[in-house]
């Protein structure tokens, strides 16, 4: 799979509709692609598409709707993608919220933690197959480098108790990368990798939905981020760059490997994780 030639390679995106999965989907399509995306918002994401096709200069490019939110949604789309493509080449788990205050789920479960962790835990189990039909193939994971204050709290895994935004993302965003290693080592062996990284800090719609004050914050921050096409550089090399051709469960910042927090190689902690996940989303291993 090499850097400047993704012909005949399908590439799935999720939150592909603005920010850092936007600027991927446009980087794929570029490469040649054929895409996959995945947004929550249909009218967003028809738009997208037609913007990516003019880009790429082909159609290959296919708009997938659900609310991640839900596992239902991430089991309907996983049946949309498996009946769309008998093969997969690239997964990038791009989609992720920030919330101020505690929100739940259609499932019951706190969204930040859903969306973040268990919607990506579950799509990348139910398209392992067609991962596997498409070997070597690659499921990217955008983390953050806000992993390293997080802490994985089993009891109070939604901090009801006591919610603090950051707090809840941080551990989101520690459990995607505890999920990449474990993920990379059961995949030990077979022709499909796991990867991870932090984008950096970016300019994008990521917590807006937070009120007007979040906006003006995010606004007066804007000078001092890099843009979606920069934190989109290391999701695009992970994704298409011969240079990782068989690396595994690594985690990278500015397309360069990197040591992720100490937390983040507990393989204890990282099992644990993984069984819990297992049965929130009611997954038969």
């Amino acid at each position: 799979m090499s850097e400047g030639h993704l012909r005949g390679r399908v590439c799935v995106v999720t939150g592909a509709s603005s920010g850092i999965g936007r600027a991927t989907a446009h980087a794929l399509g570029r490469l040649g692609a054929t895409l996959g995306l995945v947004c929550r918002d249909r009218a967003r994401g028809e738009a997208l598409v037609t913007e990516v096709r003019a880009a790429s200069r082909h159609d290959g490019v296919t708009l997938f709707v659900a609310d991640l939110s839900s596992q239902e949604a991430v089991r309907g789309v996983a049946d949309a993608l498996r009946a769309a493509y008998p093969a997969l080449h690239v997964l990038v788990n791009n989609a992720g919220v920030v919330n101020l205050r505690y929100a739940e789920t259609a499932d019951g479960i706190e969204t930040v933690f859903a969306v973040n962790h268990l919607a990506p835990f579950l799509l990348t189990h139910l398209l392992l197959g067609r991962l596997a039909a498409g070997g070597p193939a690659r499921i990217v994971n955008v983390a953050s480098d806000v992993h390293r204050w997080g802490r994985i709290d089993f009891d109070d895994l939604g901090r009801r108790r006591r919610y603090r935004g950051m707090a809840v993302y941080a551990q989101s965003k520690l459990a995607n990368v505890l999920f990449t290693y474990e993920l990379a080592r059961r995949l030990a062996g077979t022709a499909v990798t796991a990867n991870c990284l932090h984008p950096g800090a970016v300019a994008t719609g990521l917590g807006h939905n937070n009120g007007r004050l979040a906006r003006l914050v995010a606004r007066a921050l804007k000078p001092f981020f890099r843009t979606a096409e920069d934190g989109a550089a290391t999701s695009v090399h992970l994704a298409a760059s011969p240079a990782v051709e068989g690396v595994s469960g690594r985690y990278f910042v500015d397309c360069r490997e990197a040591r992720s927090s100490p937390a983040s190689y507990d393989e204890r902690l990282a099992r644990r994780l993984w069984e819990v996940s297992v049965r929130m989303t009611g997954l038969v291993e």
